[in-house]
């Protein structure tokens, strides 16, 4: 389970606003397509994925730990209440149109995520750790998630600046 849902949460999220934009107006603009897969990335392996792993580490902590490759910890409860605020935040973020708002979500995600992201690595470097929740999808989505989220933040201030493609 742990494996499909980092990629399940991604294919929603790119495949809800691609048929959004489709059956939207035309002409597309830049401005258009970063805001739908804006919204969704927040929603998705932002908001909804976050909250997912919340659940996972407070609720289901042996489990979570296994699917790891790591023995149960304490650790998990406050690795789950950091899940739970990035995950309501990226709730919200979707239906916000604040950029401040929505750069903050990206930023503390890029520091909880990416660095869940760099100790995963380390785990598969110093411990040989190829579990399904350290070595799998979760490994790049803690990369992708928040740099998608800031890029297409940045996206869309060249946009509004009517920068390339507008």
């Amino acid at each position: 389970m742990v494996f499909w849902v980092p990629l399940l949460a991604w294919v929603a999220a790119l495949a809800i606003p691609a048929v959004l934009l489709l059956r939207g107006p035309r002409p597309l603009t830049l401005a258009a397509v970063a805001d739908q897969l804006l919204r969704y990335i927040l929603l998705i392996p932002v908001g909804l994925v976050g909250l997912w792993a919340f659940l996972g580490h407070v609720f289901f902590a042996a489990q979570s730990a296994a699917a790891i490759g790591w023995a149960p910890s304490p650790f998990q409860f406050e690795v789950g209440m950091a899940n739970l605020g990035i995950g309501l935040a990226g709730v919200i973020g979707a239906f916000v149109s604040s950029p401040g708002f929505r750069a903050a979500v990206g930023v503390v995600s890029l520091g909880f995520l990416g660095g869940a992201g760099v100790g995963h690595l380390v785990q598969i470097a110093e411990t040989g750790n190829h579990a399904a929740g350290n070595a799998g999808p979760i490994l790049y989505t803690d990369f992708l998630t928040p740099l998608a989220v800031l890029g297409l933040l940045l996206a869309q201030k060249l946009a509004r600046r009517g920068g390339p493609a507008t």
